[in-house]
């Protein structure tokens, strides 16, 4: 087996090792939750304790079919999103899935009768399990890659400001497995090379460097000039174990799903699509409500704290409420908690906030610091002027200023805007590039989902709890 085999070998190994494992300990959980726990007092057994053997011969032919499942959809691949929200969901509905398989193989199975209240146990510990299990591996894979071992080597091919940010995203994240060796240009000198990065020759070179330096991954980011170079640079790499991927320069200009519709036999080329349909509005208004709802009552005493903190803190309002640009331009005013002083801007006039922003307040800096000056905004979301995700709302002076210089910025008001957004769960915050802002947001624009909400709101946590630019 070549070192590029052994290399993906490890960690889809130890994901099925703990599938299985998780899938066995589901069984045997849900049959001593069932027959053994405190809730035999609440429902009581009725037909007599079932041999624990009838459960754990279930589970040895669950598991194969249940890691098949998950196999058909790919949760077994090497160097997985080190992302876990990325898989919960998948999870959630394999398991589903799983379930109804469980139960048809119950019904034909005549000789034994299954506990209906057992298979709902093991749906939801099913789900608990697994999900622990994998998080525990991805943990385990970020360490297992940062200590360097098992790096897939790869190379950039292209001096687009994107290969630029390929680059420096990978040496930076070096958990995500990946050790990025420098960039081949399309050019037969230096002079177009990118600072402070290897510079490893001309995109001719690239079959070379792939022998002598088991290079497992090509990443490519061409230029709008350098297209036509594609076709040599895969033709020369026939006949190599190694894989490619590009970045299309077209996400520029277009970031939606490239569809082709027929009308009376002639092909039409979609390059945008409407947003939400009025059943996905009412489901995510629905959510929206539900959500805000349960997080108001939940937080309530926190709240009330922040209330009184703020008012013993610093002399002024305890709310602030600034005008912003939401659903189809209309302007609404965003409620937040009061993190500055009440004359931040009465001389410098709009800007953004900045790190260690000497405006803010002590209270404020902490508020800032965990997003909890934006709780109110759940009043903004009951309101419905805001969602609970999208794109995040602006200031008319900043719509203004920002919709000339940035190429489809005015396309983020399609939808509400959002106390959190696919942008900001992506390390887009602060004084992040407008530009780059703008097509995460379009992208989820015209890729939402209730469950691309969920696994959002699941990103957001994260940040809140372990990321350093809020401010």
């Amino acid at each position: 087996m070549s070192h590029k085999r052994r290399q993906d070998l490890l960690i889809p190994l130890l994901t099925v090792i703990s599938d299985a494992v998780a899938i066995e300990a589901s069984f045997l959980f849900s049959y001593w939750l069932r027959f053994f726990s405190i809730l035999t007092h609440y429902i009581p057994i009725s037909y007599g304790l079932p041999p624990l053997e009838a459960y754990i011969t279930s589970s040895l032919v669950v598991i194969p079919v249940w890691c098949w499942l998950f196999h058909t959809r790919n949760l077994y691949l090497p160097r997985r999103s080190t992302s876990f929200s990325d898989d919960f969901f998948v999870i959630v509905r394999l398991v589903v899935l799983g379930m109804l398989v469980v139960m048809a193989g119950a019904f034909f199975y005549r000789s034994f009768s299954y506990s209906r209240i057992v298979f709902w146990i093991l749906g939801l510990s099913a789900v608990v399990f697994i999900s622990t299990g994998r998080f525990i591996v991805m943990k385990f894979e970020q360490l297992w890659y940062a200590r360097g071992n098992d790096l897939k080597r790869v190379i950039v091919v292209g001096t687009s400001s994107v290969a630029g940010k390929i680059f420096h995203s990978l040496v930076a994240h070096r958990s995500l497995g990946y050790e990025v060796l420098g960039y081949c240009s399309a050019q037969g000198d230096t002079e177009h090379s990118m600072e402070h990065i290897p510079y490893l020759g001309t995109i001719a070179s690239v079959p070379d460097l792939i022998n002598t330096n088991n290079i497992g991954l090509i990443l490519i980011a061409f230029n709008e000039t350098e297209h036509s170079l594609l076709h040599n640079l895969v033709n020369d790499c026939q006949g190599l174990n190694v894989e490619m991927m590009m970045v299309p320069d077209i996400l520029e200009l277009m970031t939606s799903q490239v569809q082709i519709k027929h009308i009376e036999g002639i092909p039409f080329l979609g390059i945008k699509s409407p947003t939400l349909s009025t059943w996905n509005f009412i489901v995510k208004r629905g959510f929206d409500v539900l959500f805000a709802s349960l997080i108001l009552l939940l937080a309530s005493p926190i709240i009330i704290l922040i209330a009184i903190l703020i008012k013993l803190n610093s002399k002024g309002p305890i709310f602030y409420l600034q005008e912003r640009i939401g659903l189809d331009g209309n302007v609404f005013k965003v409620m937040k908690f009061r993190s500055m002083r009440t004359d931040a801007e009465q001389s410098s006039g709009p800007v953004w906030s900045q790190k260690d922003d000497p405006r803010t307040t002590k209270l404020g800096r902490f508020l800032r610091r965990f997003s909890l000056d934006e709780i109110p905004q759940l009043l903004n979301v009951m309101k419905g002027d805001m969602s609970v995700v999208g794109p995040r709302p602006e200031r008319p002076h900043f719509v203004e200023k920002f919709k000339k210089q940035v190429p489809r910025y005015l396309e983020r008001h399609r939808v509400k805007t959002g106390m959190t957004g696919w942008a900001q769960v992506n390390g887009l915050r602060g004084n992040a590039s407008i530009a780059e802002r703008t097509k995460y947001d379009i992208y989820y624009i015209e890729h939402w989902s209730l469950v691309f909400d969920l696994k959002i709101i699941l990103k957001t946590i994260h940040a809140v709890l372990f990321g350093d630019d809020a401010y």
